[in-house]
C-alpha cells in the first residue's frame, strides 16, 4: 500500500510540472510551420521583466507583447535572423538568452573564467606562502626550558591526584 502511494505521489509530482508554454491560443499562428518557427525563436529570447526566462515560458504581459511582435514580423515575411535583429535593435542584446561575443559582452562571457583563474592564483600563492612558514621548525628547548616544563607538568599531575 505504501509503495503504491509513493508511486502515485511521484507520478503526480512529475506530471504537475509546467507541461505547456505560456503561449496562449489566441497568439498562435494558423500556419503550423510558421508557429514552429516562432516557438523556436522565442525559446532563445529573454523576457525583459523575468529572471532568465524565455518569452516562450513567461506569463508576463511584456513577454506576450514580444511574442506577438515576433509573430507579426514573421507574418510580414522576415527571416528568423531578421526578426531577431529587429528585436535586438529595439531592446538590445539583453533580449537574447545567449548574447553574442562582443567587446561589450566580454565581461559576461569571460568574467567567470577570469575570476576562476584569479581565485586559483590566490589559492596557489597563499598555499606556497603558508608552506614556507610551515617549514620553519621551532628550535629545541633549552635545559632551563625543559626544567621549567618538567615542573609545570609535575604540578599539573599533582592537581589531578596523580603521583
Amino acid at each position: 500500500m505504501r509503495r503504491a502511494l509513493f508511486i502515485l505521489v511521484l507520478a503526480a509530482t512529475l506530471l504537475s510540472g509546467p507541461l505547456a508554454h505560456a503561449v496562449q491560443p489566441d497568439e498562435m499562428l494558423p500556419d503550423p510551420a510558421m508557429e514552429a518557427r516562432a516557438r523556436a525563436i522565442s525559446k532563445d529570447l529573454r523576457c525583459l521583466v523575468c529572471q532568465n526566462q524565455s518569452i516562450d515560458d513567461s506569463d508576463a504581459p511584456l513577454a506576450r507583447d514580444l511574442r506577438l511582435l515576433l509573430r507579426e514580423r514573421l507574418v510580414k515575411g522576415d527571416t528568423d535572423a531578421q526578426a531577431v535583429a529587429f528585436l535586438t535593435d529595439r531592446y538590445g542584446d539583453y533580449v537574447l538568452l545567449r548574447p553574442p561575443v562582443r567587446p561589450a559582452t566580454y565581461l559576461l562571457w569571460f568574467g567567470p573564467f577570469a575570476l576562476l583563474i584569479v581565485g586559483g592564483g590566490v589559492l596557489v600563492w597563499r598555499g606556497r606562502r603558508g608552506t614556507v612558514g610551515a617549514e620553519a621548525v621551532a628550535p629545541p628547548l633549552t635545559a632551563e626550558e625543559k626544567a621549567h616544563l618538567a615542573v609545570l607538568m609535575r604540578d599539573g599531575d599533582e592537581g589531578k591526584g596523580q603521583p
